[in-house]
Formats: structure tokens, C-alpha cells, sequence
């Protein structure tokens, strides 16, 4: 009797133990479907972020330009606008103002009435633009605004206070400068690009003004010698920081003032432009397909967390 209840219990020990290991077995799937999919999701999350990592300055370039269009756009409906009297009382006191700074020893040290009297000028919009300014080689289309602080050279070009108001004339040199190689935005980053022979063009109260390049030159940050005034020409020169990413002296581009290019020529800018700004045409679709993926990502990692706790449950 002592006997046989010994090998029934071995068998009821046996039993048990075999529906342990199937249930061992049953489950060992599960469980190595769950780190796969885990190491799957890990994976693509790193990807995720490296891309959008990546994609940050291509994207926030171009939202930035984006903003920078709209500021180009406003400023000349804002000055299409104005009636031609409006306009050219705004030209006679920018030109007054060029009059009498040419007169001055020590132009690039401004009163407070003096900056004062500067930031009222060629205020079309009251927002501080007094103007745009085209590269049609590198592609650039740019608002400026009075002076040349920092929060200004975040957004876009600045006119160097002390320097000659940009609406042309005998006896004027404007200065627009500009940052390049920062992270957010192109701005002036190919400036080194032109070349003498090139042109770009002032739009100040309607009117365009061409400048032909006859000068590249590198300076040193303090010297202003390249930026004195002839008082029989008329120059607009465009500043920068150079070398690339190093930043220890300035780039400049001088322009001197030329007629307006013929219709062939003016096709031809626009042409270069456009192929310029076109080179960026996957950026809107790198911007919709990102979130797309995190989507995604967030909705199969949510499917097989349910799944899992269901296939637990039972």
C-alpha cells in the first residue's frame, strides 16, 4: 500500500513538473517576442532622435527663411502702399541725413539725438526695416533693419549705424552687414561666393538700386578705412565675419552703383535664385515625414504593449 502511493505521487510529481515546463516552454516565445519587439522600438527611437538631431538647423533654417520671406513680402506691400508723396519725403530726409553725415569727422559716434534722428528714418513699417537686399547668386533675399545689434543679425541683415543710408547717390557708401554659419539660419553664409562682376540690388521705398561688385577683401575687425566715403561714387558695401566658423577678421563685398540689369539679365538672376532655392525642396518633405514616423512609432509600440498585457492576462 506504502508502496503504490509513493509511485502515484511520483507520477502526480511528474505530472505537475511536465506542466511546468510547458508552460515554461509556452511562455520562453512570448518572452522573446517581447525583448524583440522592446529592441526593435529601442532602435527605432534612437533613430528618431538622431534624425531629428540631424534635421534641426536644415529645419530651422528653413522656417527661418520662411519668416524672412514673409518680413520681404510685408515691407514691400507696406511701401506699395504709400502715396509718392509719402515716398519721397522719406527719400529727401534719408538723403538730407546722407548730406550731413559726409560732413561729420566722427560719423560712427552717434548722439543720442543723432540715433535718435537715424531710427526714424526709412521707417516704412515702423518695425525697423528700412530696406531689402538681393544677391541673386547665392540666393539671397533679405530684410535689413536699422543698426547692427545682435538681436537684429538673428533675423537678418543690419544697416552699420554712421555709414551712408541706403538710397544711393554721388558721394554715399551704405553698409549692410551680416551674420553667416550660424546653426538656425544661411543669412550671409555664402557671401564668399561672389565674385567681382557680380551684382546685387538695394529695394529702398520702391526703388532698386544695382551694384556691381569691384572688391573683395579681407580686413581686420576694427578696420573702417575700407568704408570711407568718395564723394564722387556711390557704394553699398555687404560685411560678414570670415574665415568660416573662426570668425577673427570681416569679409567685405563692395558694390559700385550701375544701371538696372536688361530684361535678359534680370531672367537670368531670377533663374539662379530659384535653381538656388529649389536645392531645399526636401526640406518640407523631411519636415512632414519626421512627425509621421514618431507617430507611427508611438502607435505599434502602443499596439504591442496591449497586445502583450492581453496574451499575460490569458
Amino acid at each position: 500500500m506504502a508502496t503504490e502511493f509513493i509511485r502515484i505521487h511520483r507520477l502526480m510529481h511528474s505530472a505537475e513538473h511536465t506542466q511546468q515546463l510547458s508552460i515554461a516552454v509556452e511562455d520562453r516565445p512570448r518572452v522573446s517576442d517581447m525583448r524583440r519587439h522592446l529592441l526593435t522600438i529601442v532602435i527605432l527611437v534612437v533613430f528618431l532622435i538622431g534624425l531629428a538631431i540631424l534635421l534641426y538647423p536644415y529645419v530651422a533654417d528653413y522656417i527661418n527663411s520662411i519668416n524672412q520671406s514673409r518680413a520681404v513680402t510685408t515691407y514691400r506691400e507696406n511701401v506699395r502702399n504709400m502715396s509718392e508723396r509719402d515716398l519721397n519725403a522719406m527719400r529727401e530726409a534719408a538723403q538730407a541725413y546722407n548730406e550731413t553725415l559726409r560732413r561729420k569727422r566722427d560719423r560712427y559716434n552717434l548722439s543720442d539725438a543723432d540715433y535718435a534722428e537715424y531710427m526714424s528714418l526709412l521707417n516704412v513699417s515702423h518695425d525697423g526695416i528700412i530696406g531689402t537686399l538681393e544677391i541673386p547668386v547665392i540666393g539671397v533675399n533679405l530684410q535689413i533693419y536699422h543698426g547692427t545689434s545682435e538681436g537684429v543679425l538673428q533675423i537678418g541683415l543690419g544697416h552699420f549705424e554712421g555709414t551712408s543710408l541706403p538710397v544711393g547717390g554721388p558721394g554715399t557708401h551704405a553698409v549692410i552687414t551680416g551674420h553667416r554659419g550660424l546653426p538656425t539660419s544661411t543669412l550671409l553664409t555664402n557671401l564668399d561666393r561672389v565674385e567681382v562682376g557680380d551684382s546685387f540690388v538695394l529695394n529702398v521705398l520702391g526703388e532698386s538700386l544695382w551694384y556691381q561688385v569691384d572688391l573683395t577683401l579681407r580686413v581686420d575687425p576694427d578696420n573702417l578705412r575700407e568704408l570711407n566715403i568718395d564723394p564722387n561714387m556711390d557704394y553699398c558695401t555687404i560685411v560678414t565675419c570670415t574665415p568660416y566658423g573662426i570668425n577673427t577678421h570681416r569679409l567685405l563685398v563692395r558694390g559700385v552703383r550701375v544701371d538696372g540689369p536688361d530684361a535678359e539679365r534680370l531672367a537670368e538672376s531670377s533663374i539662379q535664385s530659384e535653381a538656388i532655392r529649389s536645392n531645399n525642396i526636401f526640406l518640407p518633405i523631411l519636415i512632414v515625414i519626421t512627425p509621421i514616423l514618431f507617430v507611427l512609432l508611438i502607435i505599434q509600440s502602443v499596439r504591442f504593449i496591449w497586445k502583450y498585457a492581453i496574451r499575460k492576462k490569458t
